[in-house]
This record gives C-alpha cells, structure tokens and sequence, in this order.
C-alpha cells in the first residue's frame, strides 16, 4: 500500500533526559529521547530511533550484560522489555511507582530497581519464552529516603545503593551468614552515586555536596558465607546429608571440621580509608553524575556548572578537568574499554562522546532547545535544514540522521527556511529584521537581505531560479523582494491589510502566492513589473499557502479548518476539504472548555503535496498528521504522531479531581527544584518550593515536507512542538529502486518528515523490500 508509513527515525533531539548506555562492543551508546530510545553507532556514524514508545518520558534504561535485552522505565513506572537483537517489545510491566534506576547484575540473573525508599530484585527473563518475564525475588528496605543509584559486584553476590537519606546500604544477593545488611554514612548530602571496586566489596560512595568516601572491607567476596536454610527446606537438606553420610564415611570428617571454621569469622564489616572533595576552592557546585571504570580506576564525574573531572582511585589523582557547557551534566557513561565518555546535559539537549586520551570528540550532537519552527527538504532529499525559535539553522543528514552543520547568524527566533533550486543555497528568514543566505560548499553566510526599516519576517520563499527571494513582514503586512546576485532590494510589495503568514512561489511559472490575516491569498507576477495578478477571497484568515509540484493548482490553509483548492489561471474554487473533525485535537490540563467546543480555534497551520500531486499533507495544533486525496476529497490516513502524555493537549477527557476550591492541582509542580539540585528556601518543606509552576510543552505540528523526489527511502518529516525540536520521518513502500521519473511517482510511495518543536521522525512501510540505509 502507498500509505502502509510506519516509523523510521527521529532526529533533532539526541537526548533528553535519563541515563546513557554504552552497548557491549562500546562502539554505540542509547540515549533516551523524550519517550523514544535511540541508538547511535559511533564507529559507522549512524543513528536509528527504536520502533517503540513508551507513554511517558524516560526516566532509566537498563542494560543486560549480553546486551541483547533492555527494561526502559518511564516517569509512570511502566516497563518495556526491548530485544535489541529483533528491536520489539517482548512484555509490559508496571512497576506501582516511580522507578529512579535500574540495573542488571554481572551474571544476568537478576536485575534490581530502586523504588522510593526500597529495593526490589527480580529474576532476569532468560532467552526462552515465559509467561511472566519479570519475577519479583526479594524486596529490600532500609533507606528513609528516596533511593538513587545501585551498584553490583563483579561476582554478582552483592550490590549497594545509594539514597537521599545520606547513606548508602550494601544488600546480599543471597541469603548470606555473615552479611544480611550494612549502612555507610559520613555524607552530608545525597548519594549521587556509588561503585564497588573490581573483585572486592571495597567500595567509593559520591554525594551530592562533591564528597568522595573510600571504604574498605574486611572480608573478600570468597568470604561470604550462605546462611543455614530453616524448616521444610533444613528437613529436606538434612536427609539428603544423612543418604550422603551412609554412601561415603569420608565426608563427616570434613562436615565436623567446617562448623569450627565458620564460628571463628564473624560479620562484615567496613571501615572508612579516605575522604575527598572535589570543591576545594570553596566555591560551591553541585556534583550531578558519575561513572567508574572498574578495569582502569576511572572515575568520572560531573557538576551541575558543566565542569567534568576525571580521577585515578583509590590516590584520587586528577587526570583531567574540562568544561563542557554551561548547563549541568545529566548523566555520564562510560565504554567497556574506557577509552570513550558519554556525557548527557538535558538542559541544551547535547550529547558529547569524549575520548580521553587523545582529548579529542568522538561525537558532538545537540539538537535546538527551543521549538522547532520550520523545515524543507533539499532538491535531492538527502538533506533536512531546519530553523529553531533559539536563532539556529541546522542541517541534517537524512541516511545517518546526524546534524552536519550549524549557522548560528541569526540574533532572534527562525521563522522560515528553504533550500534553492541547486541545493547548495539555503535561505532563512527571521524575526530579527533579516534574511540570510548560506552556502553549503563554504558553511558561511555570503547575504544577509534586509529592509528599509526594521521588520519583523515571518515566511520566506525563492523561486525555481534560485535568483529571487521574497520575504513576508508581520508587522507592516508587505512582501519584499530581492536578488540574490547582488543583494539589493527590488520591490516592496503592498496591498495586504494584515501580517503575511505564508509565501509560495509557482515551480512552473514565476508567480508568487502569499497568503495573509486578511483572509486573502494575493498571487504577483514576477515578470510583469510584480503586478498583482489575482486576488483570492477567502472565508477566514489564510495560514498556509501551497503550490502543486506542477503550478495548476494552489492550496489554502485557513483559521476555521478547511483546506480550500483554487485554479490559479482563472481564480476559481475547485474544492475544499473540512478537517476540523480530523484534528481530533486534545484537551490541556488546564483547560476549561466542554469537549463540545475544544476543537474551536484549532487549525491546520502547514501544507504540503506529494510529488504526484494526488494527494495533500496537512498538520497543525494537534497530535495528528492527515494525509488527503485532493480530487476525492476524503481522508486517506491519519497518523498519531507522539503517544506521549508528558506533553501537553494529549488527553481526549479532562481529569476534574484536579481541580479544587484553590485552583488546578497541575499548576503545582510538586517535584519543582528537587532534581536539579535547587536549594529548598523553607524550612520543613521536603518537595522544593510550592509556589514555583511546571507547564507542559504543547504537541503541535509547525511544520511537514513530502520528500521531493518521490522516492521510497525517504519519505518526509514533520516539526512538532515538545520536549525539543522533533523531527519525525516516515518511510512508505515501493518496489521501483531505480531513477524515479515522473511517470512512476505515481506507482511508488514516498517519505514525508515532519517538524514537531525540537525533533524530527520518519516512518517505514509494513511489508516491502525497501529498508532505510543501514538496515
């Protein structure tokens, strides 16, 4: 089927928040994306998102030791079991709570999560089929607070963790004689993270206020001794021992001597070696991630200044001390051979993987930390340029899914990007007054287009010659021209009475469209002295304007959801399309509205026509994506871009226990300030500062492309509003792998990407022989 898109992958975002993983080769590393997990394979420069999400945004991602088999916990407690080998779901498990980490032990068995102020381990799934893979073992309580890290031994018997209460505890995988239990203190703050030291119960505990306690055990692993089995199970031993005694008399010798032995070690017990503070200039700055390299005594940690040290223990030797960012380091991992570090800072999305020795970037990838606003696809529809409300245009490679580029010329939000006709130009428009050109050959801007006076550009179009482009102005409602030869101004286009929302150029003729407030659609003609040729009226205000790829048609966005078709020679209406009852778009948390009347004010905000000019592609302040037949008139497909409730207008029915005689309960940000390390102002008050607000990002679609070549591989993408930019791509299905020409765009399937604030996703077809590169 043409329309069979499923997805592909998600770029844009690089990381979110939660922990990375290194996999067992150490040459890719997992970063949780918002609800989605994407793998980055350093060594062939690629990146695949995971055909899976959960319902909320990922809080912890365990790895097995094999790794082929990993548990993502989101923010609700739900669990996924995810094969990495066939990349699907294998079970479903909810955890009745917040989960803070998650961790396989050494052998694979078992698996711990810390779970408020326990600890529960279950028995590993193995690799054949059960009907319940996740079976809880023991539960572990002594923490008065909430826990927040765990750490195994190498030989699996026993693993600590680490809490809010400023102590760590060490608990035995096994029912041991001589350690059932043992907490550490000698901390002032929380426990960020704790290591056991390689073949040894020795282990280093870090707090949160930059302390570094060194413990020593006096007993080896070897030492541990598994505690005597009461009742039916001491029954059961006992005879055996007895037929065992009976067959061999040798046996009782050594069953005599042993008793003698156990009786003179006694219990476990540590001792503190050393402590060691990263602050020693007194400067105070919160210690947020660490990770330990057990083979090399690697210790590396992060700050919430973006600083990182790294240390040799136990002599706590600074190897190195570098700064990455401004923003605090998230989560830090490192490879099985310690050559490469992972760093994540969740603030400007930034993933960094740093090779120490050679103190050089093995990648550097950082999405845009504000709403993505607009996207297009290069000629060839191997590259994607996007344009972010933080000034930034990026350029992204569609096969490895990696940003390759950055112009960062702008001062003010991006408002509009595209790509010339050669592919190697790339214009923007911005709400700083300017408009500027890029050259791909060189990475630098060689035009910066301006106006007579200062305005604010909300769209931006060139034409099929790559010599004119045009600018539409919010604020004095006039479309400007210039050349891009010499950069001079040509013309000033007036006659629209409100701000210039979207701008289009003809791909046959030289004939510009622009759409406005004032519920007008102008088009001018470029070869006549930029006369206006015809003017459009519409019902509402016009949102988005579009040509069909061969000119003889021009499609209409506007306020009041309907998707008008005009005939641009003669100026007449061919058709129109209703889509208010499409958007099916979802209630805030804080809205007040009936179900009745939230569909009101919602429109459909970007166009876009397939390469065969058959069908139209439409998004806007909703969670859906619709694909229309233009001639029909009928709704092909829908898509669900994001099933994540962490954002947003994501939920159908509104939950009215929130709301009480004092307000909404969602203003309330009730974990407001504890992660990131904000100092409580009050005393007494243990859920950080009530009067501080949490708003959701609202999903919302800004932008969407079909790939223009019409070809199957990469179908298009779309911009929404969320957890960053998003870009989403998606792949349809087709069996012609040759040169796609015009006849035959018609026979295959393409790819379409979408805009959705900071990410990009894209989708594959069900069934077909086509694969994305690097399948």
């Amino acid at each position: 089927m043409k329309f069979a898109y499923r997805f592909s992958n998600l770029l844009g975002t690089v990381y979110r928040c939660g922990n990375l993983n290194f996999t067992c080769d150490g040459n890719s590393v997992i970063s949780p994306v918002g609800n989605r997990v994407t793998v980055f394979d350093l060594k062939n420069n690629k990146s695949n998102t995971l055909p899976l999400a959960t319902r909320y945004n990922i809080r912890c991602v365990g790895l097995s030791p094999d790794g082929r088999l990993a548990i993502i916990v989101d923010e609700g407690g739900d669990a996924l079991l995810v094969s990495l080998v066939c990349r699907s779901v294998l079970h479903h498990f909810h955890f009745k709570g917040s989960v803070h980490s998650v961790s396989f032990s050494p052998d694979g068995r078992k698996f711990v999560v810390t779970k408020g102020n326990i600890a529960q381990m279950y028995h590993a799934p193995g690799r054949k089929r059960e009907f319940n893979a996740f079976v809880l073992d023991k539960s572990y309580f002594g923490p008065y607070d909430e826990t927040t890290c765990i750490d195994w031994t190498d030989d699996s018997r026993c693993f600590a963790v680490g809490s809010k209460d400023m102590s760590t505890w060490v608990f035995g995988a096994e029912r041991w004689d001589n350690l059932i239990y043992y907490a550490l203190g000698g901390h002032k703050d929380v426990i960020v993270a704790c290591f056991f030291e390689s073949s040894s119960l020795d282990l280093y505990t870090l707090s949160q206020d930059g302390a570094l306690c060194v413990w020593q055990c006096d007993t080896p692993p070897e030492g541990l001794r598994l505690k005597a089995p009461t009742g039916w199970k001491a029954e059961l031993l006992q005879g055996a021992e007895e037929e065992e005694e009976e067959e061999e008399e040798e046996t009782t010798v050594r069953g005599k001597a042993t008793p003698a032995a156990e009786e003179q070690q006694g219990k476990v017990k540590y001792s503190r070696l050393a402590k060691y503070f990263f602050n020693k200039e007194g400067d105070f700055n919160n210690l947020t991630a660490a990770a330990f390299h057990k083979k090399t005594h690697l210790l590396v940690t992060g700050f919430a200044s973006g600083i990182f040290h790294l240390h040799e223990l136990p002599e706590f030797n600074l190897i190195h001390s570098l700064s990455i960012s401004d923003q605090r380091i998230a989560s830090i991992a490192v490879n099985g051979s310690g050559d490469w570090i992972a760093f994540g800072c969740s603030g400007l999305g930034q993933l960094l993987v740093w090779e120490w020795q050679s103190e050089s970037y093995v990648l550097k990838q950082q999405g845009h930390f504000n709403s993505m606003a607009s996207l297009a696809y290069s000629p060839d529809g191997q590259c994607i340029v996007t344009g972010s409300d933080d000034g930034k245009v990026k350029v992204w490679n569609t096969f490895s899914g990696f940003c390759f580029v950055t112009f960062t010329e702008h001062s003010s939000g991006v408002t509009g990007v595209t790509f010339t006709a050669t592919g190697y130009v790339i214009v923007s428009s911005s709400m700083d007054g300017t408009v500027r050109a890029f050259d791909l050959h060189r990475y630098r801007n060689f035009r910066t287009f301006t106006s007579p006076r200062p305005t604010q550009f909300s769209c931006v179009a060139v034409d099929c010659s790559g010599e004119v482009v045009s600018a539409g102005a919010q604020d004095s409602f006039e479309v400007f021209i210039w050349s891009m030869q010499t950069g001079r101004l040509l013309d000033v286009l007036s006659g629209h009475e409100g701000p210039v929302s979207s701008l289009c150029f003809n791909p046959v003729r030289s004939v510009l469209a622009s759409a406005s407030w004032d519920r007008t659609v102008r088009l001018w003609d470029m070869a006549d002295s930029w006369r206006t040729t015809e003017t459009l009226g519409l019902t509402s205000d016009a949102l988005a304007v579009t040509f069909r790829p061969d000119g003889a048609e021009l499609a209409v966005a506007t306020l009041n959801s309907q998707i008008t078709f005009w005939d641009p020679e003669n100026a007449v209406q061919t058709g129109s399309i209703e889509g208010r009852h499409d958007l099916k778009t979802g209630r805030k948390e804080l809205d007040k509205v009936t179900a009745k009347h939230s569909a009101k004010g919602k429109a459909f905000t970007t166009l876009c026509y397939s390469a065969d000019g058959q069908s139209v592609l439409a998004g806007g302040m909703s969670k859906f994506v619709c694909i229309y037949h233009v001639k029909e008139q009928i709704l092909r497909k829908k898509f669900e871009i994001s099933c994540n409730l962490s954002l947003d207008a994501m939920e159908e029915f509104l939950n009215r226990r929130k709301m009480t005689e004092f307000g909404n309960l969602a203003l309330i940000d009730q974990d407001a300030g504890v992660e990131d390390g904000v100092v409580i102002p009050l005393p007494g008050v243990k859920k950080g500062d009530m009067s501080s607000r949490h708003f959701k990002p609202e999903i919302r679609v800004t932008s969407l492309r079909f790939s223009p070549t019409g070809e199957p591989r990469a179908a298009g993408c779309w911009c929404w509003e969320g957890w960053g930019s998003v870009l989403l791509g998606f792949w349809a299905q087709g069996a012609h792998r040759g040169p796609v020409t015009s006849a035959l765009r018609d026979k295959v399937g393409q790819s379409f990407w979408l805009a959705l604030g900071p990410a990009v996703l894209s989708e594959d077809t069900e069934g077909g022989g086509l694969r994305p590169a690097g399948r």
